[in-house]
C-alpha cells in the first residue's frame, strides 16, 4: 500500500493505526500546516481587489511589478498589520497567487503614431561579442570532451547597435553599426549619445521618411544629453518598452541568432571577430523574411507587411 501511495512505510502504519483506531474520518485532510493565517476571509478579498488595482495606484508607476516588498504597503495601511517579506510571500501562496512573467503586449501608440506621421517603425537595441566564443553543441567520441584553442592575444569586444525597421508596403531593413573597444587609455567601452545619434541620422538619410523609434530604458537612451538630441530631430518620435522586457525587442531575437552563429568560433583578433560578425549580420540584411519572423516572434506584430 506504501508502494501504491508513494510515500514511506512509516506514514502507512501512521495511517493504518489512526483508522484502526478512530476510524475513517481520522484519514481526513486538516487543512494546510502551519501558523493560521492573520487575515480573515473579508480582508483576503479586500486586498485581492486592491492587488488588482495594479502597483500604480499605490505609488508605483515606473513598472507594473507586484513584489512582497510592496505588497507589504497596502496589507499595512489597509489592516495596520506588519508582515515580513517572507510572511507576504506565504499569504501570497496562500491566496493562490505564484510569481510570474507577464505576457506583455504594446499599445496601439506607436503603430497609431507611425501611422498618422507615414513613418517607420524601428526597434533599436545594443549588444558586445568578446573574444572568447559561445559555448555550442558538437559531436564527439564518447567521454573525450572536445576543447576549442581560444586566442589570448589582446582584449576587448566588440559592440553594436542595430535597429529592425518596417512599414507597410516596404521591405524590413536592419541597420547596424559597429564599434571595436580595444581597452585603450580613456576609450569609451560602449556607444555614446553622439554615436547613437549618428545611428539614427544615418538611418533617416536611408529611409528616407520620419521614424517611430521603440528602444529600452538604458541610461544613454534616457539622459538629459538624449533628450536634447532627439528635441533637434523633429522627424524622430521615440517609446520606451516596459523595463526587463526583452522579449518584446525583436533586435535581442537578431543578437541571439548572432550569437548562435558564432558557437566554438576562435577568432584571433578583434579584427577577424568583427569581419565575422559584420558577414553575418549582412546576410541578415539580404532576408527580409528571416527579419519578419524575429518581428512575429516577439507577439507585438502579427504580419509586418501590413502593420
Amino acid at each position: 500500500m506504501a508502494k501504491r501511495l508513494r510515500v514511506s512505510r512509516k506514514s502507512a502504519y501512521v495511517w493504518h493505526k489512526a483508522w484502526r483506531t478512530a476510524g475513517p474520518e481520522a484519514l481526513m485532510s486538516k487543512g494546510p500546516g502551519g501558523q493560521r493565517c492573520r487575515l480573515s476571509d473579508a480582508q483576503v478579498e479586500r486586498l485581492e481587489a486592491a492587488l488588482d488595482t495594479g502597483p500604480a495606484v499605490w505609488r508605483w508607476s515606473e513598472d507594473q511589478r507586484w513584489t512582497p516588498a510592496r505588497v507589504t504597503v497596502p496589507v499595512s495601511r489597509l489592516f495596520h498589520l506588519s508582515y515580513t517579506r517572507r510572511g507576504i510571500s506565504y499569504l501570497l501562496h496562500r491566496m493562490g497567487r505564484s510569481p510570474q512573467v507577464p505576457q506583455r503586449r504594446a499599445g496601439s501608440r506607436p503603430r497609431t503614431t507611425a501611422r498618422d506621421q507615414d513613418a517607420w517603425i524601428c526597434f533599436a537595441d545594443e549588444a558586445g561579442q568578446s573574444l572568447s566564443p559561445p559555448k555550442a553543441r558538437t559531436w564527439s567520441r564518447r567521454g573525450c570532451t572536445p576543447a576549442i584553442t581560444v586566442s589570448g592575444k589582446g582584449s576587448g569586444r566588440v559592440n553594436l547597435a542595430g535597429m529592425i525597421c518596417l512599414k507597410p508596403g516596404q521591405r524590413t531593413r536592419l541597420i547596424y553599426r559597429m564599434r571595436i573597444y580595444r581597452r585603450r587609455k580613456n576609450e569609451r567601452k560602449g556607444f555614446t549619445e553622439s554615436d547613437h545619434a549618428r545611428l539614427l541620422d544615418a538611418a533617416h538619410q536611408q529611409l528616407g521618411g520620419p521614424i517611430v523609434l521603440i528602444r529600452d530604458n538604458v541610461n544613454t537612451h534616457v539622459d538629459a544629453l538624449t533628450r536634447s538630441l532627439i528635441d533637434t530631430r523633429p522627424w524622430l518620435t521615440v517609446f520606451h518598452l516596459p523595463t526587463y522586457a526583452p522579449e518584446l525587442n525583436p533586435v535581442e531575437t537578431v543578437w541571439s541568432h548572432l550569437k548562435r552563429g558564432l558557437g566554438n568560433l576562435a577568432p584571433g583578433t578583434l579584427d577577424d571577430l568583427a569581419a565575422v560578425i559584420r558577414s553575418r549580420l549582412k546576410q541578415m540584411q539580404y532576408r527580409p523574411e528571416l527579419l519578419n519572423a524575429f518581428l512575429t516572434h516577439t507577439g507585438l506584430i502579427t504580419d509586418p507587411r501590413s502593420t
